[in-house]
C-alpha cells in the first residue's frame, strides 16, 4: 500500500511539475494583443491606405486574432508627419508611411524610400533583402526605439502635375512644388522651392495656387485625389522616385513583448504586402492613366531630355552631399550605391533590353 501510494503521488507530481512547464506557452498562446497602427495616408486611401489596411488584416488572420490591429488615417490619432514619433513613444505600436518624411530624424532615413535615379521597385527589393539594406535600416532606426521594414512599394511615379509646361530647365526656377525627400533638394538645387504637403491637401494647394506643381504618386492615385482638375500638364517619368519603398515601422517593446511566432508572422506580413501592393500599382495604374488621358483630356508629356540630365546632375551633387553628413549615412550610401552600380549591369542586358526588344 505505502508503496502504491508513493507511485500515485510520483504520479501526481510529475503531472503538476508537466503543467506548470507548459503554463508560460499556455499563457503566451491566450494572451491577446491590441495594437494601434497610425499612417500618414488618407484613411482607406486607395493604394496606400489600403495597402495599411491588408497589412492589418493579415495580421490579424495570420495571428488568428491573437494580434488585432486597428488602423488609423492621417489626423484621426495623429497628423500625417506625426507618425514617427508617436510609434517611437509607443502612442501606437505601429506606423505605415515614407522614410523620407523623417529627414529631419536622420537625414539618412531617405535611402530607404526614394533616391533620385535610384532603384526601381525590383532592385530597391532585392537591395533590402539580399544587399544588406534591411540591415541597415534597422540600424539607423535602433537609436528611434523602431524596427522598419519594408511594406509596399508604387513603382516608377510620375514626375507629377504642372499648371504650365516645362520647356527648359529655366521653367523649373521659381516653381512652387510639393516634392518630398531628396526629389526636394534637387529642385531647389534647381531654381525651385520645394514644399512637403501632407496628401490630404494636395489638391487644395494646386487648386488656389499656393503650389504651382505637384508630384503624388501615379495614374492610380493621382485619379483618386482628382489632381486633373486642378492642373492639366502630366509629366513623366518620375526621375525623384523611381521605386518608392513603403514603410511599416513597429514599435521596439511591443514587437518584444510579443512571443516568436507571433514576430514572425507581423514580419511575414510586412513582407507579403509589401509584394502585393507593386502588384496592385502595376495593375492599376494604366487604367487609370487611360481614363485620365481619353475621359478626363489630360496632356501626357515627358520631361525633355535637357531637363533630365540636368536633374541628374543634380541628384548626384545631392545624394554626395548627404552620404557626406556623418558616417551612418556614408555607411549606408556606399552599400546603396555599391548594389546600384553591381545590379544596373543586370538590368540593363535583362529588363531594360528586353523592353527595348518587346517595342520593336
Amino acid at each position: 500500500m505505502k508503496r502504491r501510494d508513493f507511485i500515485n503521488k510520483a504520479g501526481a507530481g510529475a503531472v503538476i511539475a508537466g503543467s506548470t512547464l507548459l503554463t508560460p506557452s499556455l499563457v503566451h498562446a491566450k494572451t491577446k494583443y491590441k495594437w494601434k497602427m497610425v499612417t500618414a495616408w488618407p484613411k482607406n486611401f486607395p493604394g496606400l491606405g489600403t495597402g495599411a489596411n491588408l497589412l492589418a488584416k493579415m495580421i490579424n488572420e495570420m495571428s488568428d486574432g491573437r494580434i488585432k490591429v486597428k488602423v488609423y488615417g492621417a489626423g484621426e490619432l495623429v497628423p500625417a508627419f506625426e507618425v514617427f514619433d508617436a510609434v517611437s513613444k509607443g502612442t501606437a505600436q505601429m506606423g505605415h508611411s515614407g522614410a523620407y518624411y523623417w529627414k529631419g530624424k536622420a537625414a539618412a532615413t531617405q535611402f530607404f524610400s526614394a533616391v533620385p535615379f535610384g532603384l526601381t521597385a525590383q532592385e530597391m527589393n532585392a537591395w533590402l533583402y539580399y544587399g544588406g539594406g534591411m540591415e541597415l535600416w534597422r540600424e539607423l532606426y535602433a537609436p528611434f526605439n523602431l524596427i522598419p521594414a519594408a511594406a509596399g512599394n508604387s513603382g516608377v511615379q510620375m514626375a507629377g502635375w504642372f499648371n504650365k509646361e516645362i520647356k527648359s530647365v529655366d521653367d523649373l526656377k521659381g516653381l512652387k512644388m510639393r516634392i518630398p525627400g531628396l526629389g526636394g533638394e534637387v529642385l531647389r538645387r534647381a531654381g525651385g522651392t520645394p514644399l512637403t504637403i501632407a496628401g490630404g491637401e494636395l489638391f487644395t494647394a494646386l487648386q488656389t495656387g499656393t503650389i504651382d506643381a505637384t508630384e503624388w504618386v501615379g495614374p492610380y492615385n493621382d485619379l483618386a485625389f482628382g489632381l486633373h482638375k486642378a492642373a492639366k500638364y502630366y509629366y513623366y517619368p518620375g526621375w525623384h522616385e523611381p521605386g518608392s519603398t513603403m514603410e511599416a515601422m513597429i514599435n521596439k517593446p511591443a514587437f518584444e513583448e510579443l512571443p516568436k511566432d507571433l514576430q514572425s508572422i507581423v514580419l511575414a506580413a510586412c513582407k507579403a504586402v509589401n509584394m502585393d501592393m507593386i502588384s496592385n500599382y502595376t495593375a492599376r495604374n494604366n487604367q487609370a492613366l487611360d481614363t485620365l488621358v481619353n475621359k478626363h483630356g489630360v496632356k501626357l508629356m515627358p520631361l525633355p531630355d535637357d531637363v533630365l540630365k540636368t536633374l541628374k546632375q543634380l541628384s548626384e551633387e545631392v545624394v554626395l552631399e548627404l552620404a557626406n553628413k556623418d558616417p551612418m549615412s556614408m555607411k549606408i550610401y556606399t552599400s546603396f550605391n555599391q548594389f546600384r552600380s553591381q545590379v544596373s549591369q543586370w538590368s540593363s542586358l535583362s529588363e531594360q533590353a528586353f523592353l527595348k526588344a518587346r517595342a520593336l
